[in-house]
């Protein structure tokens, strides 16, 4: 197409060397958006100005191995992109870019599977990052300088178990590394429990510091080249405390082999170590031993079955866990007591929390991020069926075995691992919904009230949840009161009897969650997750929009000639004029394509998901926020309230000093008028008494005087006061 002569809209161009654009053209100039082929194969597709790259698009080699898409820059990559080095995508990175270099935040992935995750600059890692060697099973959180560990910073060694295994086993150092190496002050833990505390040299303890033995002893003294100076006064145990010399700071050199470390086998034996002390103390003390040994046969029993549950329960959400590690957390047990129905017993979690509580800090009573050994889990057990067994006992009489035997007969066995709930019934959405815990834990703490009895740690009731969503203003017509109380009665027989509804039940962080993500299904209805979607992309038009104008606004009023070709920044040939346009990746109608980076990367793209983000990220979070800024800007508001009150009240103390400053000048001036006054009224009294005084006296005479000649009048016989009456002749 041509407008007066000049290439002015859709149209192709090829160069004589077989470079070929395709595209949008404007007076001459390749603009808009136009697809780049090169004679070797490569191509682009984006957004072009002035025959640059410039905008958003896509540059594929001509291998087709490597892809570029994100932001360009006249002609370089700028802004925010992914790079993909190979065809399966296992090799890429994705964050910010300057000049054709990775220069801000990003995340690269390599070949072997190892990932960074941190600050970059001119292409290598530096300022805060941290590197997963999952080749050789290391990890550094910390400062990086030009791609090398520099400053503090935290490196582990994870010495991986074997499947199921529920203790973490890894060597830590927590210090300071100069150029790659531990050098400086730093702390140093060994898997088998020995730690080191002190001066580091090249990777060598060397200097003052203090080692702890795996047996509880302890050396202070002087190190050299990773050897005790002095001989201590006991044996200092080699065997089995690891040489630092030989364990890297960095990935291994290509081609080396990891050493093989043989995994630990978890617990079994006939004994088991409970802590069940304060129960034992309720039976009489001859009885004590026997009814220990009877309990620990019970456990015994059930062992198998009981550590198949904790491992289950353990590795809820846990899919990808780094080093083969399952622990329980208080979340995984809350969904464990809930799904075998221990608070179907007139116990709430939260009653359940306070009778296993050990912690002197009332924060920590009902914090999901707790965890727990096998023997604490099984000890939980034991003390909750102590409690819920015989309170339900006619006789209350039950030994701690029958009531343990009772519990696993008609809770456990038949219901253990099998899910219910919103949280863990899906692997898939359990990884979704993990992104939001952090953020929904803190608004859970922000609406808790604290306990009016020990250990006086902060609740919530239903009730209390039920006035947040009012108070947010996230209730409505789809979502009311009524639907809000369904969903808390879901998996609670406690909240509703008949047509009573108690909401004074206390919900524990596990339920606030779950009603959390019901609440989201109901809220976000069909047309709700439509409309929000029919948002999303006006407002992506609309930027496209205005990307497109701002470039049009700067054309040149002068015809020029269409740019030579010149080296790309890859290395092919292809011509300067190249740029972004929009992403050949059709943009996916899920909300997901719209979060932040970590977002993104999550699996599931069905309605569920979409419902759960949209509720999440555009109408629980946002009323939130919105709240704690009304929140906070109370004290600003009343301490502007008070300010005003002030300069207010200093401002009608000075006008009223003002005012009776001129009421005291105004009777000044009358007093200085009223004194005027009165001195000239005596000084008009004195004048009159003056003149009196001359007219008693008598005036003098007056001097005699010629008479004056009359002049001739001119008025003929008219008789004036002067002349008087004219004589006749």
């Amino acid at each position: 197409m041509f407008l007066e002569g000049l290439m002015h809209g859709r149209g192709v161009y090829t160069w004589t060397d077989g470079l070929k654009y395709e595209g949008e053209f404007f007076t001459n100039f390749p603009m808009g958006h136009g697809i780049y082929t090169w004679p070797d194969g490569s191509h682009y597709e984006g957004q072009v100005y002035k025959a640059i790259r410039h905008g958003t698009g896509v540059h594929v080699s001509s291998d087709q191995l490597v892809s570029y898409a994100g932001e360009w820059y006249m002609g370089t990559r700028h802004g925010k992109g992914a790079i993909y080095y190979n065809a399966e995508g296992t090799s890429w990175y994705e964050g910010e870019w300057r000049g054709n270099r990775k220069e801000g935040w990003g995340v690269q992935r390599f070949p072997s599977g190892n990932i960074y995750e941190g600050q970059w600059k001119n292409n290598k890692f530096h300022g805060e990052g941290r590197m997963r060697w999952l080749s050789s099973n290391e990890e550094y959180m910390g400062q990086w300088e030009n791609g090398i560990q520099n400053g503090p910073g935290t490196h582990t060694w994870f010495l991986k178990r074997v499947a199921g295994s529920q203790y973490s086993l890894r060597n830590e150092y927590i210090g300071n590394f100069v150029s790659g190496a531990r050098h400086g002050q730093g702390r140093y833990y060994y898997a088998n429990g020995a730690m080191y505390d002190g001066q580091w040299r090249n990777n060598k303890k060397h200097g003052a510091g203090k080692f702890i033995f795996k047996n509880g002893r302890i050396y202070i003294g002087e190190f050299v080249e990773d050897q005790i100076a002095e001989h201590p006064n006991f044996q200092y145990d080699r065997v089995n405390t690891p040489d630092l010399s030989g364990i890297r700071t960095r990935s291994p050199i290509c081609g080396e082999s990891s050493p093989v470390v043989c995994g630990i086998p978890s617990l079994s034996g006939s004994y088991i170590e409970l802590d069940i002390a304060s129960l034992l103390n309720t039976v009489p003390e001859d009885e004590r031993s026997e009814e220990q040994k009877q309990v620990e046969y019970g456990v015994l029993r059930n062992l198998s079955m009981l550590r198949k549950t904790y491992k289950f329960y353990s590795s809820l959400g846990n899919d990808n866990c780094f080093d083969n590690t399952f622990l329980m957390t208080r979340l995984q047990f809350w969904r464990f007591l809930k799904d075998c129905r221990f608070h179907h017993y007139g116990l709430t979690l939260c009653d359940m929390d306070r009778i296993l509580a050990d912690s002197s800090d009332p924060e920590e009573v009902h914090s999901p991020y707790a965890t727990m050994l096998l023997r604490t889990f099984l000890t939980n057990i034991i003390y909750l069926a102590h409690h819920i067994t015989r309170a339900d006992s006619p006789d209350k009489k039950l030994s701690l075995v029958d009531c343990f035997s009772r519990l696993m007969t008609q809770n456990i066995s038949p219901y253990a691992s099998t899910i219910k709930g919103y949280l863990f019934s899906d692997a898939q959405k359990t990884e979704h919904v993990m992104f939001y815990i952090d953020k929904c834990w803190d608004i859970y703490k922000t609406y808790c009230k604290k306990n009016t009895s020990a250990p006086f740690e902060p609740t919530m009731t239903m009730r209390h949840f039920i006035w947040m969503m009012r108070d947010l203003r996230i209730l409505n017509d789809d979502l009311n009161v009524m639907k809000t109380v369904d969903i808390l009665a879901e998996d609670d027989p406690s909240v509703r009897d008949g047509n009573e509804i108690n909401l004074e039940l206390e919900l524990t962080f596990l339920e606030f969650l779950e009603v959390l993500i019901g609440c989201a299904i109901t809220y976000v209805t069909d047309d709700l997750l439509q409309e929000t979607i029919h948002q999303l992309l006006q407002g992506e038009q609309r930027a496209d929009t205005a990307s497109d104008s701002n470039a049009s606004t700067d054309l040149s009023s002068h015809h020029q000639d269409l740019l030579t070709p010149s080296k790309s920044d890859g290395g092919t040939e292809e011509k300067e004029p190249i740029i972004a346009v929009k992403t050949m990746e059709k943009r996916s109608p899920c909300l997901l394509s719209h979060t932040p980076r970590k977002t993104q990367k999550r699996k599931g793209t069905g309605k569920w998901f979409q419902q759960v983000d949209v509720f999440f990220q555009k109408i629980f979070f946002p009323a939130y926020e919105k709240a704690e800024q009304v929140k906070a800007e109370i004290p600003r508001n009343r301490a502007r309230q008070v300010e005003q009150a002030r300069l207010l009240q200093i401002r009608e103390e000075e006008e009223a000093r003002l005012k009776a400053q001129r009421a005291e000048e105004e009777t000044k001036r009358r007093e200085q008028m009223e004194l005027e006054k009165a001195a000239a009224m005596l000084e008009a009294v004195q004048a009159a008494d003056d003149q009196a005084d001359d007219k008693k006296n008598g005036p003098e005479p007056a001097p005699a005087k010629e008479d004056a000649p009359v002049p001739p009048s001119t008025t003929g016989t008219k008789v004036t006061p002067t002349t008087g009456k004219r004589k006749k002749k």
